[in-house]
């Protein structure tokens, strides 16, 4: 097969997420132009409109109009879906409002850790009824919130982003630190747009002090590099072509993805480069390689957390064994991603062991040839769709429908790029 043509992606998960929550306490009507259409974005917008927002539909290729206001108590549990990111950053926001809300989502989010995020929430003043469980279902109620200092005890964005939205929300400064590099700083460029101090400090802290104000906006979202690495996988394992992925973020702690894929053999360029709000954007431009195995150490593991599932697919048919080391935290996403990646890898032929925090990954030239089992996980099923490129191929994976949580469209897309060679 080859792949070629150009095309766009899905708007930016984690920036519309976020400029959503930043447009409903906004006073007045914002409008964000390409948001993300998909299921997390929509539970964003669904539990903001129960809290008394005014959202448009997401619809793609439309923006969307937000009013926002002062949010009141919503009737019954507000549900997040499948979305993280909606349940950890609306806790943020909800922490200094004095409303009793309860979370919940499905039974994936519901077995994701929340501790983790909560207690620095209760030492700030919000107050917590939790089940037995470490997650969702929970009510917050939210309060008079103090200062905080507060050490992560993982790099993620959903986390700092969190605490930090609690400091707007409450006017209190906040200083976090994030323990092994620095993830995606989307949260940190959008508030310094609204004029906040957000400083990078010694030792990985991050220092926040609430002298700006959110005020209404109007914003175009980039294309997500998270969904742009499935279709760049694509174009890298393909036999041959050339493919463009316009307007998509290359925000640097976002594109470590690129960083890696370069260091494995793959030829990818950046062309068209323009700068969106304070996010660098540009064209991807992508063409089939031969890979060779890499090392994926610690540092660089924040910055591609999401894409480990197509470095993974790739690995397998790079030359030699890549290591993937400090992943543990893909075992609390959507599923045990890194013990279903070793799984479905090992299930097509692919020698591959996730052994506790580490995965290992032996690259083969035999066409991959099985099943694939997704567990409900978007970014499983995206990366081993992918593999349909191969030459002899032959891998059923066994639900797609999952994809539409961040890239409605995908199997359309990646169909509508690909030739026979």
């Amino acid at each position: 097969m080859i792949v070629t043509g150009a095309v766009d992606v899905p708007g930016d998960k984690s920036l519309t997420h976020r400029a959503l929550y930043l447009a409903a306490v906004a006073p007045g009507v914002s409008v964000i132009a390409r948001p993300l259409t998909s299921l997390d974005a929509r539970s964003t917008a669904r539990i903001l409109r129960r809290l008394g927002v005014e959202i448009g539909a997401l619809r793609p290729g439309q923006a969307v109009r937000i009013k926002g206001r002062a949010w009141r108590k919503p009737e019954g549990v507000l549900d997040c879906g499948n979305s993280g990111t909606t349940a950890r950053l609306g806790l943020g926001l909800l922490a200094a409002r004095p409303i009793a809300v309860t979370l919940s989502g499905d039974r994936s989010l519901r077995r994701r850790p929340m501790r983790r995020v909560t207690e620095p929430l209760s030492l700030m003043g919000a107050q917590f009824t939790m089940g037995r469980s470490d997650g969702l279902p929970l009510t917050i109620r939210g309060g008079r919130l103090q200062s905080l200092i507060w050490e992560l005890p993982v790099s993620s964005a959903q986390l700092k982003g969190a605490l930090l939205f609690a400091g707007v929300a409450g006017g209190v400064e906040v200083r976090v630190r994030e323990p092994a590099g620095r993830s995606r700083d989307h949260t940190e460029r959008m508030l310094r747009g609204f004029g906040y101090t957000v400083t990078d400090e010694p030792g990985g802290w991050i220092g926040f002090r609430p002298d700006g104000r959110i005020t209404p906006f109007e914003m175009t979202i980039p294309g997500d590099i998270s969904s742009a690495a499935f279709l760049a996988g694509a174009a890298t394992l393909a036999e041959g072509g050339e493919l463009r992925i316009s307007g998509v973020g290359v925000n640097p702690t976002r594109a470590g993805f690129l960083e890696v894929l370069r260091r494995m053999g793959g030829r990818v360029s950046l062309d068209r480069r323009e700068e969106c709000l304070g996010e660098p954007v540009a064209d991807l431009v992508i063409h089939a390689s031969s890979l060779v195995a890499t090392r994926v150490g610690p540092r660089e593991i924040p910055g591609l957390i999401d894409e480990i599932p197509m470095l993974a697919v790739l690995a397998s048919r790079a030359q030699g064994t890549t290591v993937f080391e400090e992943v543990g935290e893909l075992r609390v996403k959507e599923s045990d991603r890194l013990a279903l990646i070793a799984a479905n890898l090992r299930a097509l032929g692919v020698v591959a062991e996730s052994a506790a925090d580490t995965l290992r990954v032996t690259g083969t030239d035999r066409p991959p040839q099985g099943r694939v089992v997704t567990e409900g996980d978007h970014r499983i099923a995206m990366a081993f769709a992918v593999l349909a490129v191969v030459k002899g191929a032959r891998v059923r994976v066994d639900d797609m429908s999952c994809v539409a949580v961040s890239f409605p469209g995908f199997a359309e897309t990646l169909r509508r790029i690909t030739r026979r060679a």
